[in-house]
């Protein structure tokens, strides 16, 4: 890439990794220069990422993340080639009562469908991630998950929450089609993508964990755990359906560099963005290691 103004910035063979604010990165990138993205948004202000300003998770309000996030889906918006997808992880947000009013849902996943459509997307597809509401509710203890609230009083119970992949296309055709060998990709693999449900994503395999990537991953002493990194079988059904080897593939939240580790992987071109220097750092690292055996793992996962 051409120099950009930005905090810092690292590239290897097949990746580079930018240390800045997403949209002011994304200002400086050349029009139509991308194939493909895949991140996971700051979930409004759930989580504390850092104590930059620039941070989207630091949003005082949902009205002002969603100003602050449109800035970046229209620049998303100029970078993506016709007829190319943005695939988007996200979920409902919980609404308690001392913030908002009434405990309840917030629908985060229709802020994201509407930024996208107001900048000149099409919503193309949808799949919902099935999550087990075992696992949320011993980590949230959230009251309509707990069992004593069935034999109470069920009207406050409710369903566990989903993670959902919003993929969007900017309208037009794409240059090359994306195409598979029927040998490589067989029906029944098809119809298990195709389903609008992913029942089996491994939600511990993540770059959090190491013994999961299937390399040994560099220690510096400076290592920090990402505290919502997105599922490693997340990105590569979605790279694996959405893109092709050799695409350009972007992450305005890098985050540890969970995206470009799996499109590095599987022989793709990686750019992204992270505002937070110890993720920065880590997502460094972890794409030196992945571009340096991406051939081997190639090789393994073709088999």
């Amino acid at each position: 890439m051409a120099s950009l103004r930005c905090l810092n910035d690292e590239h290897g063979r097949n990746w580079s990794a930018i240390n800045g604010d997403c949209v002011e990165v994304a200002r400086q990138m050349p029009d139509q220069c991308l194939d493909f993205s895949i991140y996971s948004p700051p979930f409004a202000a759930i989580f504390v990422y850092s104590d930059n300003e620039s941070d989207m998770g630091n949003c005082a309000s949902d009205d002002e993340f969603r100003t602050h996030y449109q800035f970046l889906v229209n620049e998303m918006f100029r970078l993506h080639k016709p007829g190319t997808l943005s695939a988007v992880h996200c979920s409902d947000l919980p609404a308690t009562k001392w913030k908002d009013g009434e405990i309840g849902l917030k629908d985060f996943m229709g802020d994201i469908v509407r930024a996208h459509q107001e900048a000149g997307f099409v919503l193309h597809s949808r799949v919902t991630i099935w999550r087990d509401p075992v696992v949320e509710m011993t980590r949230t203890k959230a009251l309509g998950l707990l069992y004593k609230q069935v034999t109470k009083d069920s009207s406050r119970s409710r369903v566990g929450m989903p993670d959902y992949l919003c993929v969007f296309r900017k309208p037009g055709e794409r240059e090359k089609p994306i195409e598979h060998d029927r040998n490589m990709f067989p029906v029944e693999a098809w119809q298990k993508l195709a389903s609008p449900v992913w029942m089996d994503i491994n939600q511990t395999r993540t770059l959090n964990s190491s013994s999961e990537t299937g390399i040994a991953l560099p220690k510096s002493g400076e290592e920090e755990k990402h505290i919502c990194p997105l599922q490693l079988d997340v990105i590569e059904n979605a790279l694996f359906l959405w893109s092709n080897p050799g695409d350009v593939v972007f992450s305005p939240f890098m985050g540890i560099g969970s995206e470009g580790a799996m499109s590095v992987k599987h022989k793709r071109k990686f750019i992204g963005t992270e505002l937070k220097a110890t993720y920065w750092k880590q997502a460094c690292r972890h794409l030196e290691a992945f571009d340096a055996a991406a051939d081997d793992l190639f090789s393994v996962a073709a088999e």
